[in-house]
This record gives structure tokens, sequence and C-alpha cells, in this order.
């Protein structure tokens, strides 16, 4: 009965019950955004899954300990995703996470090496791979707009930059993508 209840509860509300302590506005708070958040980091952190899950867990405990910085006349989905951001980049400047995951093969799924693969799951391995020659910019724009279907006004606050550069990033993602996969007849991502 009470699932119900909170399912019903829009998230900028959900905030304000945990800012009283209210343990199940969080539970669903978190069941709503841990999975994208998840993806999110393991997109951003070079498919660390532990590192993604240390970020997400890291994430979750600003929210529990600081509901008071949100701001209810934002949608919380910009704003989780502007602390999800800024954390990453945090990350890269301390620890130059980039060139380090690579190296690091416990960062890799070893058995997917040993999978049949299919014509998609061939198509999605090499969508991954170019994605992640972009640079962190345009991968990061690609993934809020694409992924995570927020729009440019969206990402312009997420990430505190003019919507112009927001779609040019997006155009040379798609652009890079589409000439990096049309190499293997894959044509998508048009304008």
């Amino acid at each position: 009965m009470f699932k119900k209840r909170y399912s019903k509860i829009k998230d900028e509300r959900l905030v304000n019950l945990i800012a009283t302590g209210d343990q199940q506005a969080f539970s669903e708070l978190y069941a709503r955004y841990k999975d994208r958040l998840y993806y999110y980091f393991l997109r951003m952190l070079n498919h660390c899954p532990d590192t993604a899950n240390d970020f997400l867990q890291d994430l979750f405990m600003k929210v529990i300990q600081h509901p008071e910085y949100f701001d209810p006349s934002k949608k919380f989905s910009t704003w989780i995703f502007t602390i999800a951001s800024n954390m990453c980049k945090n990350e890269y400047r301390r620890l130059e996470v980039r060139s380090r995951a690579h190296s690091d093969p416990a960062c890799f799924n070893s058995d997917d090496s040993r999978k049949e693969i299919d014509e998609q799951d061939l198509l999605v391995k090499q969508l991954f791979i170019e994605l992640d020659k972009l640079g962190n910019d345009h991968r990061e724009v690609f993934l809020l707009y694409y992924r995570e279907g927020f729009t440019v006004k969206e990402i312009e606050q997420i990430l505190d930059i003019a919507s112009g550069t927001i779609k040019s990033r997006l155009h040379y993602a798609r652009k890079h993508l589409q000439q990096k996969l049309s190499k293997h007849q894959y044509l998508f991502l048009n304008d």
C-alpha cells in the first residue's frame, strides 16, 4: 500500500520527504534513478562496474546528506544528473581515469569475447567503441540526449553550457559515429 502511494509522488516532492527523514521516499527515488545513473557512470567512467557502483552510492549519499541543496523550482532529474556530471569531471581531473581504466582489464567483462556475436551485438559493440573514442564532452552530451532523453535546454542546465555548444557537440558526435559506423554499413543517427 505504501509503495503504491509513493510511486505516484513526483520526484521533487520525494526530495522534500527525504529531508524530513522519510526512508520510503528515498527508496522510491533510488528505485527510479539507480539504473539510469549506473549506466551513465558506467559509460562515462570507462566500463568499470565497481567504479560505477561506487559513484552511484556516493551520489545517493549526497542526496541523503544534503537534500536541502535541491532547488524545488527545478526538475530533480536535471539536478541529479548535474551532480553526476560534476562527479565525473572531478574524477577525470583527479585520477585521469580514462587512461588508467583502458589499461585495466579488470574493468572489462572478458566473458563477452567468448560469446558468439550476432550482427546487432556487433553494431552495439562498435557503437560503444566509437563512442568511447569521442572526447568526454561529446560523449556526455550524446549520452544525456540519446540515452537519457534530456532536451537541449535540460542539458544546458545540467552542464551549464550554451545550447549552441550542445547542438554542435551532438552534430559532431553524430557525424563521427555515422562516418565510423558506415564502414560497417550501419547508417543511422541522422539529424
